[in-house]
């Protein structure tokens, strides 16, 4: 298929701290969640920034895929589409604008880079069901990417020679992905209860955590020329969910325990699953795993997002263009 746009898809960020409990409803699909978890969810975008009246750049999520939806268009030469989940610009409302602009085929790129039903599953359903009469091609995972590696690389390699010169010792490099909960990726797994999102049905484990480390161990390589090995880094899951069912493991707090028992004085994180900064970067990382290393007695830096990255732009070029075989789902035609 040759398309006539293409469109970006990301999770969505509320505005402001009083659409927390309409966002998280959006999350969860209509799922209410007990307000002692609305309210500390509104404490960690506080911290982050967020206010009772919007921000003039808009919030970190929606300010830079949309900076990443214009490089992208600026590289290809056309307007590139961003839609959300969960939040404005909605997915719905962004499908309406493309179809009064008179496209009729569009390949859908995920900016979550591994296949996972807990988010690419979720973004393909809420895509087809605002998509009616077009044509679409799904990009459902581009984890493998050569440059995706690259970039991530780019960014690990100078605060890794920062910590390691600041210690004078190997600092350990610790890989992180948004954890999901243990159902979604077990093999034949059963129908979630009544409220809790549906997926869909699953006759294969979910390719998710795998995808993961491959990213990870693809970083590492690419850092392979500047003596980086397997023995200097590591990969845990962070962000598990505070209400609800088990989240997979192992967490960052285990991991940053375990580094610490061994006697490392510092550790560098870098999380693979995201393209650009939000909470589960610039709260979880930087504030919570900040506090929890220091208590251990250990340094944490943290290598840049990649939000503007050139190399990243130049990786969705290559996939908005078809010119590197991503995961990419049968054209679908929706009536």
């Amino acid at each position: 298929m040759t398309p006539d746009a293409i469109l970006l898809l990301a999770h969505g960020t509320p505005d402001v701290l009083g659409e927390m409990a309409e966002y998280l409803s959006r999350v969860t699909s209509g799922r209410a969640l007990p307000d002692e978890v609305v309210k500390e969810l509104q404490h960690r975008y506080a911290e982050i920034g967020l206010r009772d009246e919007p921000l003039p750049e808009g919030p970190p999520l929606t300010r830079w895929t949309l900076l990443q939806g214009r490089l992208l268009g600026e590289a290809l030469g056309q307007k590139v589409y961003v839609g959300m989940r969960n939040w404005h610009p909605y997915i719905a409302d962004v499908l309406n604008e493309m179809r009064a602009d008179g496209v009729k085929r569009f390949r859908a790129i995920c900016l979550a880079p591994q296949n996972s039903r807990t988010s690419t599953g979720l973004y393909k359903r809420a895509t087809i069901a605002s998509a009616s009469g077009m044509e679409m091609e799904f990009v459902a995972g581009w984890s493998d990417h050569p440059l995706l590696a690259q970039a991530f690389a780019d960014k690990l390699w100078p605060v890794w020679a920062e910590a390691c010169a600041a210690t004078g010792t190997r600092v350990p490099v610790l890989f992180t992905a948004h954890s999901v909960p243990c159902r979604t990726i077990m093999y034949s797994a059963p129908p979630p209860a009544d409220g809790i999102q549906q997926y869909d049905d699953r006759n294969a484990p979910d390719p998710y955590p795998v995808e993961c480390k491959q990213t990870a161990k693809a970083i590492a390589s690419a850092l392979g020329a500047v003596g980086m090995t397997e023995r200097d880094w590591f990969f845990s899951f962070q962000s598990q969910g505070i209400a609800g069912a088990p989240w997979i493991g192992p967490t960052v707090e285990d991991t940053l325990r375990a580094l610490a028992a061994e006697g490392h004085k510092g550790v560098v994180m870098q999380p693979v699953g995201f393209l650009c900064d939000h909470v589960e970067i610039l709260y979880d990382i930087d504030i919570a795993f900040r506090k929890t290393a220091s208590e251990l007695g250990m340094q944490l830096w943290r290598a840049e997002s990649l939000n503007d990255s050139p190399t990243l732009i130049r990786a969705l070029a290559q996939i908005a263009r078809g010119e590197w075989s991503a995961e990419v789902d049968e054209v679908v035609t929706i009536p």
